[in-house]
C-alpha cells in the first residue's frame, strides 16, 4: 500500500462507481500501487503519476467520455480484462468493447480517430480479421490540454490473414494519451505496423504481439520526432509462441529541444520456437543540448536454432554533410531539415502498403 496522491484518489473514487471482477481487480491495484511510476520497471521512463497530475479536471462525469470517431460498430461485447495496467484500466472504467469483423477472404479498412475531451476517457476496441481476410487499420490520436485518453485496441489475425496498422500520434501539449494494442497472430498471418509519434505531455503507445510462428511474419516499426518539452514512448513486446516465424522491427527517432524520446522493445523467444528469425534496431537523433532519448532493446531467449539481434545507436547529425550542404548555399535550417528527412524516410519506405506509405509520407514532409 501506497499513499494516494489527490487525483490518484479521484480515479480511485471512479473506480468505485463500477462493478464487477474487473472493477474490483482495477479497484485493488490503485489500492496497492496507484498510478505507475518510475518504480516499475514497465513504466520506467514514463511517469504517468506525475503526467496525471497536470491533467486540470476534477468532474468525475466527464471521466467517460472518450469518442474514438470511426465506422459504426458490427457489434458490442464484454470489454477483456487483462494483467496490463492501462487494459485492465479501460475495461473496468468502460466496460462495453466496440467489435469491428473482417470477414474471410474480405479486405477492409478502418480509419479511426481518437480524441481526447477534456478529462478522464477509455475505451476498448477488438478487431477480427479472419483468416485469407485483408484489413488496413489506421488510427490517428489528438487530444487536448486537460485530457487523459487510455484507448485499447485487440487485433485478432487469423491464418493466413493480413492486417497493415498505421498509427499517427499528432503533437498534444499537455495532453496524456495512452494507446496499448495487443495482436494475436496466428499461424501463417501477416502483421505490419507503423507508429509515428509527435509527443504529449506524455505519449505511451505499445504494442504486445503473441507470434505463433509457422510462416507468421511481423514487422514493427516506427519513428518518433519530437519538439519543445514533449514526451513519447514507444513500447513493444513480440513473444514468439512457435517455431519457424520471423519478426523484423525498425524504429527511428529525431528529439528537439527539451523533448523526451523512449524506446522500450522486447523480443521473447519461448522454448521450442526454434527457427526463429527476429531483427530489431532502434536509432536515435538528439538535435538539443537538453533533449533526451533513452533506449531499452531486449532479446529474451529459450530455443536453440534462431537467429536473433538487436542495435541500438544515438547520435547527432554528421556535421561534415551538413557543412558540405552549406557550402553549396543551402540555408543551416533547410540542411538540417533535409539530413532530418533522409534520416527517418528508410523506416517510412519499409511500409509495405501503397497507400499507407504515402500517407505517412505525407504526415512526415508536412512537420519537417
Amino acid at each position: 500500500m501506497i499513499a494516494l496522491t489527490e487525483r490518484e484518489l479521484e480515479v480511485l473514487e471512479a473506480l468505485d462507481q463500477r462493478t464487477g471482477p474487473t472493477a474490483e481487480k482495477a479497484q485493488a491495484d490503485f489500492r496497492r500501487g496507484g498510478l505507475p511510476t518510475r518504480r516499475n520497471e514497465a513504466w520506467k521512463y514514463s511517469d504517468l503519476r506525475a503526467a496525471a497530475r497536470r491533467v486540470d479536471t476534477t468532474i468525475l462525469a466527464d471521466w467517460y467520455k472518450f469518442f474514438p470517431i470511426g465506422p459504426e460498430a458490427d457489434s458490442l461485447e464484454q470489454a477483456p480484462d487483462s494483467d496490463i495496467f492501462a487494459a485492465r484500466w479501460a475495461a473496468a472504467m468502460e466496460p462495453e468493447a466496440t467489435v469491428y469483423l473482417v470477414a474471410a477472404g474480405e479486405t477492409r479498412d478502418l480509419e479511426i480517430e481518437i480524441d481526447g475531451h477534456d478529462g478522464f476517457g477509455h475505451a476498448t476496441t477488438i478487431v477480427r480479421v479472419a483468416p485469407g481476410a485483408t484489413c488496413v487499420a489506421r488510427e490517428r490520436y489528438i487530444g487536448s490540454a486537460t485530457s487523459l485518453g487510455n484507448k485499447v485496441f485487440r487485433y485478432e489475425v487469423g491464418e493466413g490473414a493480413t492486417l497493415h496498422r498505421i498509427v499517427l500520434q499528432e503533437k498534444s501539449e499537455g495532453a496524456v494519451i495512452i494507446s496499448t494494442a495487443f495482436v494475436d497472430v496466428a499461424e501463417g498471418a501477416s502483421f505490419t505496423q507503423f507508429t509515428a509519434a509527435e509527443g504529449a505531455g506524455l505519449a505511451r503507445l505499445e504494442t504486445q504481439v503473441r507470434h505463433a510462428g509457422n510462416g507468421a511474419f511481423v514487422r514493427l516499426d516506427g519513428l518518433y520526432l519530437l519538439s519543445d518539452s514533449l514526451h513519447a514512448d514507444l513500447t513493444s513486446v513480440v513473444d514468439h509462441a512457435g517455431p519457424n516465424g520471423q519478426t523484423s522491427q525498425l524504429t527511428k527517432g529525431v528529439v528537439r529541444d527539451t523533448a523526451r524520446g523512449v524506446f522500450q522493445g522486447k523480443i521473447v523467444v519461448e522454448r521450442g520456437a526454434d527457427g526463429t528469425d527476429a531483427r530489431m534496431g532502434h536509432h536515435a537523433l538528439i538535435l538539443g543540448e537538453r533533449a533526451e532519448v533513452d533506449a531499452k532493446p531486449e532479446l529474451v531467449i529459450y530455443a536453440d536454432d534462431v537467429q536473433c539481434a538487436h542495435g541500438n545507436t544515438v547520435g547527432n547529425l554528421d556535421e561534415s554533410a551538413l557543412f558540405y550542404m552549406q557550402q553549396r548555399g543551402i540555408p543551416v535550417d533547410e540542411a538540417r531539415a533535409l539530413l532530418t528527412q533522409a534520416f527517418l524516410i528508410e523506416v517510412v519506405d519499409r511500409i509495405e502498403h501503397d497507400g499507407a506509405r504515402e500517407v505517412v509520407r505525407s504526415w512526415l514532409t508536412e512537420r519537417l
